[in-house]
């Protein structure tokens, strides 16, 4: 047997551990996690993977369990964000134990979902839709809804209308167009992420609603457009301030941002709903990112703040892809100076 001198012993081992050791260090892996709103879900699914794809040391998880609860998680410091297609107001605002930036990231139409066999798509009045779910029109064929609808056999079917049964932004988009499109439903049940449903079923998120209609022939919902066409459910033409029948769109949710454009200068919580113009959707809401303006985490806060830039500027591709309005100019740049406010430790985040 051939004799081994320690030093080539030393040297052999050496060389072998060196063998064994990874050619670079892993990058360094961060998870993100979300809350809240399920109508940007579809649009929130599609950044998250796009984003993980093109940074794959980092990922986001986030949960569709409606805007409420997203923004009672980034009040308890459960997650890194929140999103909400409802705007903290000023009362709200002051009530977070940490200081939060809001950022509105999309823009879309909430549609009108229904179960019905009818020749062609079913148009609605303002009027319509609020006598519907303040239960004062409980037939298909009223008089009301069937004024709108010439040519078209009505069933005498009864209206079965479905409605969000947790906190929701989508409810609170809903609930401030019927607030200002009547007096009635205003009065006697007003608006917000919670109300008190004179009729109704509730179901958990939109897809709980989307399921209710889908399930039940003679129902009625309203839900964010990407769950109606990805579910084969028709979408109503709602009736505008122009007095023009439109579909829900990106197109029709632009025109409604337009037409509110110096008042979103002003506050980008401004509701765009009952927008005036041809063109406009009147059922549309902005939808916004909740962040905490400081954290401690360095990793976290640059990974956050990466995938906010991202959203804003590369991820409106997939957002109008998805039926989901871009953001103006004006509002990206109003974006751009609000995430530049994000600190760690008290510090600009670089």
């Amino acid at each position: 047997m051939k004799k081994v001198s320690p030093v080539t012993l030393v040297l052999s081992l050496v060389a072998v551990g060196l063998l064994a050791q990874p050619s670079a260090l892993p990058a360094q892996s961060v998870e993100l996690t979300g809350a809240g709103s399920t109508f940007v879900t579809p649009v929130m699914s599609r950044w998250a993977a796009d984003f993980k794809n093109a940074h794959p040391g980092t990922a986001i998880n986030y949960q569709s369990v409606g805007s409420g609860a997203g923004i009672q998680q980034v009040k308890n410091n459960t997650v890194d964000f929140g999103a909400s297609d409802a705007a903290l107001s000023d009362q709200q605002l002051q009530q977070m134990p940490v200081a939060v930036i809001q950022v509105p990231e999309s823009a879309g139409p909430v549609c009108i979902t229904y179960n019905l066999s009818i020749s062609r798509p079913l148009r609605l009045t303002p009027d319509a839709l609020a006598g519907i779910y303040l239960g004062t029109i409980t037939k298909w064929n009223d008089p009301r809804i069937a004024q709108a609808n010439p040519g078209v056999q009505l069933p005498n079917q009864a209206v079965l209308v479905a409605h969000r049964s947790e906190g929701s932004g989508t409810t609170s988009i809903f609930t401030t167009y019927l607030s200002a499109v009547s007096g009635e439903w205003k009065s006697k049940v007003g608006s917000g992420v919670s109300v008190n449903w004179p009729v109704g079923l509730g179901g958990k998120g939109s897809e709980g609603v989307t399921g209710l209609v889908k399930q039940s022939p003679g129902s009625i919902g309203y839900v964010e457009l990407t769950y109606a066409n990805e579910n084969h459910l028709p979408v109503a033409l709602m009736r505008n301030a122009s007095g023009l029948y439109v579909a829900p769109s990106a197109a029709g949710t632009s025109a409604a941002i337009a037409a509110f454009k110096t008042q979103l200068a002003r506050d980008v919580r401004t509701p765009i709903v009952n927008a005036s113009g041809p063109q406009a959707y009147p059922i549309a809401g902005l939808t916004y990112l909740i962040l905490p303006k400081d954290g401690t985490d360095a990793a976290k806060r640059r990974a956050l703040k990466e995938f906010v830039d991202y959203v804003l500027t590369r991820g409106q591709a997939s957002a109008t892809a998805l039926n989901y309005a871009p953001l103006p100019a004006s509002i990206q740049q109003l974006d751009e100076k609000l995430v530049a406010a994000m600190t760690l430790n008290g510090q600009p985040l670089k």
